[in-house]
């Protein structure tokens, strides 16, 4: 399940919808933020039933035992609730540092950020990660170089997780053709 509407939030949605065996894309209106062909991209997989689009909604809670299992999201006009079960969620909400309702979820924070083992940047709840400036730990340096970091190891986890078993796929850009034609920089 992912949550936001800007580039961050349509990318990801786009590049998990094949991997995953089933995604959502949560936002609290209709409008993007993002790219308009990375936009028309994600509408295509909600046309083909491959995401869906949860709109007018926001978080309301988080639904847990020992691991994140669902979320519960309010329509942001009839304020209804509605419970969605889930296993992993990416928020993408973009560049504001305040915690908001974050604060409220018991994770560890250290400094107004929030902590992690930065072997996969999962915080104090398994399941839920944290990257880029929003994350804490000894030595952290707010830079998006860190941020890709910290992402990629963090995705690779989830992914273990979501896929107990099976080998994490992995390719270096620099000799997998079948990459590079997806990235743009091969015949």
């Amino acid at each position: 399940m992912i949550f936001g509407g800007g580039d961050s939030a349509l990318d990801w949605t786009v590049e998990l919808a094949d991997i995953t065996k089933s995604l959502k894309l949560v936002h609290r209106r209709d409008a993007f933020r993002g790219v308009p062909n990375t936009e028309a991209q994600m509408r295509e997989l909600v046309e083909t039933g491959q995401v869906d689009l949860k709109t007018p909604f926001v978080i309301e809670k988080l639904i847990f035992d020992q691991k994140i299992t669902g979320v519960s999201i309010k329509n942001f006009e009839t304020k209804e609730i509605e419970d969605l079960d889930c296993n992993e969620i990416l928020f993408l909400f973009g560049l504001n540092k305040k915690l908001g309702p974050i604060v409220d979820w018991n994770l560890e924070l250290s400094d107004k950020k929030i902590s992690v083992d930065t072997e996969n940047y999962q915080t104090s709840s398994k399941g839920i990660f944290a990257v880029g400036d929003i994350n804490d730990y000894p030595g952290k340096l707010d830079l998006i170089l860190c941020g890709f970091h910290e992402t990629t190891l963090a995705v690779q986890e989830a992914y273990r997780r979501s896929h107990p078993g099976e080998k994490v796929p992995f390719a270096y850009t620099t000799s997998n053709t079948k990459l590079q034609r997806k990235l743009g920089v091969s015949d």
